[in-house]
């Protein structure tokens, strides 16, 4: 045994031969929870068709005259579930024996195989630890939950698309492969990502794929504030429309009571008849709305080629089959200012929109400084005005279809009609809410201004004591004032002998400046003002005279000019003149 070489650890020599694991195995251990997924996937699919297959079943069974077996009733059940995905069935067995297709989803349908992908999704990539319905399976990453969930779910629709094939309503093939899967990724993506909290990434990574042009409106770390706004406010504005819509449809069918009950037995007589046609228009509810929202904005609906109704006017109408909420569409002629009244209901979803984003752009409570400006306010208004217009162009594409072929091709609103008369809505009225409230929140929440420090007082200036003001002498003003011809004529040089001119300084002047100046004149003055000033000491030491009283002619001189009298004796010639 010394000489044997154990072979354990070695790969064996001819590896084709060897047993290879199959490629379900290889995934599963490669992706950790795809078989769950996968299963998962199927069971949500499995649960929409048995829910189809029991209602459809019950009916079948409550009907007193049923004209197929249980198989051509099971074949309608996956047909209606396709249907509900928004695939388009074609209805084979008509009088004229040309297929009629059917085109219109009822939308309440829909919600069930959302709802389910959705759930499913959801609750594998959340895992149940705790030991719950799941036997305490671990969390599956959310890549191998999104695409396990995906496949299953398409693996038993594909079957089921071939099931109802052979049936007298059967799916069209175009629209089935087209609307399914798109339905299954959305909904197996939506609740992968509520799984994970929402997070902002996946969006990102969806933003950047979007054109240029759009990405800059949303430029900064602010994006996200701005873009989950706009939703909110698009949201808001959809349901808000959809909500008008459906109450004028109310008011409608009270309105056109007589009809719609006549239309109710006149369309079936049995119980369980009765039952599946009130099923019906309660799943066609939401699709009713949408017409009523199309109604309400302006371009209305059609109800068969050449014939739209609306609030302005609504045309002929073609024969119509016997159908409750078909009684509830207005009479043909021009509108009335009843009928022009429904345009409350964009003014309200407009107004909702333009509310929700100036809530966005000044919240309550928020500071001067905290609101977004002028500019930021009207690009977020009109993203999610963008937004309403989209999400309700979809809901009109959804809401409407053929009902048949020549006059039913063409039932419900116009996708394109809808959504731009709600862009127009909104963007005008919605951004004028939006700026208007945005700037009366500011207004009211204008932080007041501090207090300026108190200047220091100023010094008082000294101003000049008030005069008193001089006893009036009683003498009317613009009279000859006679009291002032005495100075002009001393200003002139007419003065009275014994009279001090005005001229010449006073005594009392004469003294001040005796006091002021030295006597004796110093080497610097002339000799003029020497003499002047010897003068002006002599008159200082005469007494003065008390003048006489002033009379009329005392501004004449008194002296008479005495005129040289002739002399016999001849003047002596001045230097530099000869005799005679």
């Amino acid at each position: 045994m010394a000489g044997v070489i154990p072979m354990t650890g070695h790969r064996p020599p001819f590896p084709l031969l060897s047993p290879r694991p199959s490629l379900l195995v290889r995934l599963r251990r490669r992706s950790p929870g795809l078989g769950a997924a996968l299963l998962g996937g199927a069971v949500a699919a499995g649960l929409g068709l048995g829910v189809f297959a029991v209602l459809v079943t019950v009916l079948w069974i409550s009907s007193p005259y049923p004209d197929s077996g249980p198989g051509a009733a099971l074949h309608v059940a996956a047909a209606l579930w396709l249907l509900a995905h928004g695939a388009e069935l074609i209805r084979a067995d008509t009088l004229s024996g040309v297929p009629a297709p059917v085109g219109v989803t009822p939308l309440l349908l829909m919600l069930l195989p959302v709802w389910l992908v959705h759930r499913a999704a959801r609750d594998l990539v959340e895992g149940d630890d705790d030991g719950g319905c799941g036997g305490g399976r671990a969390p599956v990453s959310g890549r191998t939950a999104w695409s396990g969930v995906v496949l299953g779910y398409l693996t038993v629709g594909g079957a089921a698309l071939l099931y109802a094939a052979g049936g007298d309503l059967r799916p069209s093939w175009r629209w089935t492969v087209a609307l399914v899967p798109l339905l299954a990724v959305g909904a197996a993506a939506s609740g992968v990502w509520a799984a994970y909290g929402r997070p902002r990434e996946p969006v990102g990574g969806a933003l950047v794929l979007m054109p240029r042009r759009v990405r800059r409106l949303l430029p900064g770390a602010e994006a996200w504030e701005r873009t989950g706004a706009a939703v909110r406010a698009a949201g808001a504005g959809i349901a808000a429309y959809v909500g008008g819509g459906a109450l004028l449809v109310a008011v409608s069918l009270v309105w056109h009571g007589g009809a719609t009950r006549a239309a109710f037995v006149q369309l079936t007589e049995g119980f369980s008849g009765r039952c599946a046609v009130l099923l019906l228009c309660l799943a066609l509810v939401p699709n009713a709305a949408v017409w009523g929202a199309a109604y309400a904005l302006g371009p209305g609906f059609s109800l068969g080629v050449g014939r739209v109704a609306g609030p302005l006017a609504a045309d002929p109408a073609p024969l119509l089959p016997p159908f409750p909420l078909l009684a509830a569409v207005p009479g043909e002629g021009a509108g009335t200012p009843l009928h022009w009244a429904v345009a409350v209901v964009p003014v309200v979803g407009a107004v909702t929109v333009g509310w929700f984003v100036a809530g966005a752009a000044a919240p309550r409570g928020g500071g001067r400084t905290a609101a977004w400006s002028a500019g930021r306010t009207v690009t977020v208004g009109g993203l999610a005005a963008v937004l309403c217009g989209a999400g309700l162009a979809a809901l009109a594409a959804l809401a409407g279809g053929p009902l048949g072929v020549a006059a039913l091709s063409r039932f419900g609103p116009v996708w394109w009609q809808a959504g731009g008369a709600a862009l127009a809505w909104t963007g005008v009225v919605g951004l004028l809410v939006a700026v208007t409230v945005r700037g009366w929140r500011c207004r009211e929440r204008r932080e007041p201004r501090e207090p300026r420090e108190p200047r220091e007082p100023r010094e008082p200036r000294q101003h000049r004591q008030p005069q008193e003001p001089r006893p009036s002498s009683g003498r009317r003003e613009g009279r000859t004032r006679w009291w002032l011809l005495p100075h002009a004529a001393a200003w002139l040089g007419f003065a009275r002998p014994g009279k001090p001119n005005p001229q010449e300084p006073t005594p009392a002047a004469t003294a001040t400046v005796t006091e002021q100046q030295p006597a004796t004149p110093t080497p610097q003055q002339s000799q003029a003002e020497q003499t002047q000033t010897e003068q002006t000491q002599k008159q200082a030491q005469t007494p003065a005279i008390p003048p006489p009283s002033t009379g009329p002619y005392d501004l004449l001189p008194l002296t008479e000019p005495t005129t040289p009298e002739p002399s016999d004796t001849p003047k002596a010639p001045e230097a530099g003149q000869s005799s005679p």
